[in-house]
Order: structure tokens, then C-alpha cells, then sequence
């Protein structure tokens, strides 16, 4: 399954980014996600198999839990795609960075102008 296809689920999109703050368990996850997308327990482990076998995701065994991880490998294939399209909002994201710095020091001198006035 390709990059994208992975993670053009909303779920699975869900799933990675609670994974994203550190190791899980199969558990734990199953139960955010049924809770917010009112599907399965066997949909979520459905969805977890899928980021399991596109790489997306390690599991290890601890005892009876299963514990899921990000496996970055695949997100950095995506993020080196993406590379070849930054250039499209990086401009526009600089120009605004310059947008804020100018109005920034202009607030700066007309704030010193008012300060010396009443001083």
C-alpha cells in the first residue's frame, strides 16, 4: 500500500499522531479511537495491521499487551516528496515572516515615540 493511501485514513491519521507522543498499547489506542470515531475494536486492530505492514508502526510484546510505535522510515519517504513541493508555501510563509517582523518594529518606534512624548 502506498504512502498515501496509508495515510489518507483519518483513522490511521489518528492513530499515528497519538502514537506520536511515545510507545502505546494496543489497548490504550483502541480505546481513544473507538471512542472518537465510534468504530470497532476489530477495526482498529485492522487499522493497526495496516500501519504494522506498510511500516508505519513497530509492535513488540510485553506479557499479554501489544505495544505500538511511529517507525519514522516511512514518514520520512513522505516528508522527502513533499520536499519538491516547499517551495510552494515556503515562500509565502517567509514573505509573512517578514510581514510580522516589519509590523513588529513599527510598533516598536511608534511605542518609543509615544513613551518619549510623555516623558
Amino acid at each position: 500500500m502506498h504512502a498515501f493511501d496509508v495515510l489518507g485514513d483519518p483513522v490511521r491519521r489518528r492513530i499515528l499522531e497519538l502514537l506520536a507522543s511515545g510507545e502505546q498499547a494496543s489497548g490504550e489506542i483502541s480505546a481513544v479511537i473507538r471512542d472518537e470515531f465510534g468504530i470497532s475494536q476489530p477495526a482498529v486492530s485492522q487499522h493497526l495491521r495496516v500501519l504494522r505492514e506498510s511500516g508505519f508502526t513497530s509492535v513488540r510484546a510485553e506479557g499479554t499487551r501489544r505495544l505500538y510505535a511511529v517507525d519514522a522510515a516511512p514518514l520520512r519517504e513522505v516528508d522527502a516528496w513533499l520536499d519538491r513541493f516547499r517551495g510552494f508555501w515556503e515562500q509565502r510563509l517567509d514573505a509573512l515572516g517578514t510581514e510580522l517582523a516589519r509590523g513588529r518594529r513599527e510598533r516598536r518606534l511608534r511605542e518609543g515615540k509615544e513613551v518619549s512624548r510623555d516623558g
